[in-house]
Parts: structure tokens; C-alpha cells; sequence
């Protein structure tokens, strides 16, 4: 098993059978997979990315203990204290830990997007909250010209969401 299938299997164990925790990452993880994909990353990026998106909101669990909610800014904040050592614990190698615990904690910021990962990862995020919480297709058009700019989550947020255009 690859280091992805890995951090999927420990984010599972992590969570303990917390199904709505498990379904969400899953969701992410695939659709943050066909983004990257579908963009052409190369396959160092693509894993980097395929890991953030597994461990994006581990600092969950530990917000709901702390604050009561998974705030999008309190998971931004916990997190790399928790996705650090379960990271190093699967042997991710330094650069990459670093990078991925960046990613965590600035899943929730649209401002100063750094790299095609971060974007993914934003797409592949809005994508799954937005079909979790019944997005409407009025916040699905301003979603599109505000947060989307890969053209293939352009085109997931067009089939999730479609219109009548």
C-alpha cells in the first residue's frame, strides 16, 4: 500500500467511526484527486496535495473538545499541533510535512492563494461542503468566478450544481 492508501487507513482509525468525518475527507480526497488529475500535477504535487486533502480537517475532533464547533478558522489554527506527528508517524518525508501542514491550515482562506495545490484543495473542500449543506445555485454561480479557477473544478461545480443555462 502507497503512502496515500496509508493516511487514508489512519485518518479511518483516527476518526473512529465518526461516519460523518470519514465520508467527508473521502469526498474531498476523491474529488481533490480528479481535480489534480485533471489538471495535469505532476506526481509529487499530486501526492502532496492527495495527502492534504486525507488530513485537512483533522484538527475536527479537537475543535468540537475545545471550542464546541469546527469553525473554519479554528481548524486552520489546531491543526498542524495534530497533522505534524501523524504525518512524521507515516514517514512523510520533512518538505512535505511542512507543505501539508500549511495546506491545513489555510484550507478555509480564498485570499492569497499559494500554489495549484492550495487551489485544489479549496475546490475539492467548497465542492463537498457545498453538496453537504445544499448549496444554492445562486452561491453556486458567484462560487464559480470567486474561489474556482482550475477549469476541471470549474466543471465538477457545473455538474454538482447544474443550472438551467
Amino acid at each position: 500500500m502507497g503512502l496515500v492508501g496509508r493516511a487514508v487507513e489512519q485518518m479511518i482509525h483516527f476518526y473512529r467511526g465518526d461516519g460523518s468525518d470519514i465520508a467527508h475527507f473521502l469526498k474531498v480526497y476523491a474529488l481533490a484527486q480528479t481535480i489534480g488529475r485533471g489538471e495535469g500535477l505532476e506526481s509529487a504535487l499530486q501526492e502532496t496535495l492527495e495527502l492534504a486533502a486525507v488530513v485537512h480537517d483533522i484538527a475536527c475532533p479537537a475543535c468540537r473538545e475545545k471550542y464546541g464547533d469546527t469553525d473554519g478558522k479554528h481548524q486552520e489554527r489546531e491543526s498542524p499541533a495534530i497533522v505534524e506527528p501523524f504525518l512524521r508517524e507515516l514517514g512523510v518525508p520533512e518538505a512535505q510535512v511542512r507543505r501539508i501542514s500549511w495546506l491545513t491550515a489555510h484550507h478555509h482562506t480564498y485570499t492569497g492563494v499559494d500554489g495549484l495545490d492550495h487551489r485544489i484543495l479549496l475546490e475539492a473542500d467548497f465542492l463537498v461542503n457545498s453538496e453537504e449543506k445544499g448549496l444554492s445555485r445562486a452561491a453556486s454561480e458567484a462560487a464559480e468566478g470567486q474561489i474556482f479557477r482550475t477549469e476541471t473544478g470549474k466543471r465538477l461545480l457545473r455538474s454538482m450544481f447544474p443550472r438551467d443555462d
